[in-house]
């Protein structure tokens, strides 16, 4: 569930907003979500762990994800290792967890995802279908 990957806050007079743990594999081929570390969001960021390059990066990736502004989302804690919080004020938890959940399930469908509900190597989809429903797969 999204909820595992994140604290709600809500300040006293300020805007509810969200921290989010994230696990983060700098200089990847392309950024993207590729699914569950402990309890934080696992992704891969295109950008090299260089002066910085994939804490931006990261950043960017939170926002687009999240759909807010990259001025709404900040590295709290991490900012040298893999396993960041990252702070998205002024959102609702529930625009997250829906984001977050939408991009969790295409990351299980992915090329070269370990998911093999949803993809049979040399067998069509009707044949998957039979054999995870008999366990036979």
């Amino acid at each position: 569930m999204a909820d595992d990957f994140f604290d709600v806050e809500s300040p006293s007079g300020g805007a509810v907003g969200i921290v989010l743990r994230v696990r983060v594999q700098p200089g990847a081929g392309r950024s993207s979500v590729t699914g569950r570390y402990g309890d934080a969001l696992a992704v891969k960021i295109a950008a090299p762990p260089i002066g910085g390059r994939a804490n931006s990066q990261c950043v960017e990736f939170v926002a687009d994800l999240l759909g807010v502004r990259k001025s709404q989302v900040e590295i709290v804690s991490g900012e040298k290792g893999r396993l960041k919080r990252v702070r998205v004020v002024d959102i609702d938890p529930e625009q997250a967890r829906g984001a977050i959940e939408r991009e969790l399930r295409s990351a299980t469908v992915r090329p070269g995802s370990h998911d093999h509900t949803d993809r049979a190597v040399g067998r069509d989809s009707e044949t998957a279908d039979v054999l995870l429903a008999t366990g036979a797969w």
